[in-house]
């Protein structure tokens, strides 16, 4: 089953998420769940980073709630929001 998961920043946490990339994207990659689309979020200008944005692959959504909730963007403080949904792939035209 599918799940994304939508996070919105905290206002002016960019020095913050920076300064715990690396670790965010160290723990990427112990997951324990399949990782298909993750990235940030940005403003309009396409550049500053507001949030971030994963679609992953699970067999529960507790899952990914134990999986999102280790993160070190969340244990951090920086994530404001976090929505996780169900999701139905109708199309992937990559």
């Amino acid at each position: 089953m599918h799940f994304t998961v939508y996070c919105l920043d905290f206002p002016n946490s960019v020095e913050r998420r920076l300064a715990h990339y690396d670790a965010h994207k160290a723990y990427l990659q112990t997951a324990p769940i399949t990782t298909l689309i993750s990235g940030p979020l940005t403003q309009a200008d396409g550049a500053t980073m507001i949030g971030s944005f994963f679609l992953y692959e699970a067999d529960r959504v507790e899952d990914v709630e134990a999986f999102v909730k280790n993160d070190p963007f969340n244990q951090a403080g920086i994530w404001q929001s976090i929505d996780i949904r169900p999701f139905i792939k109708r199309v992937d035209n990559r």
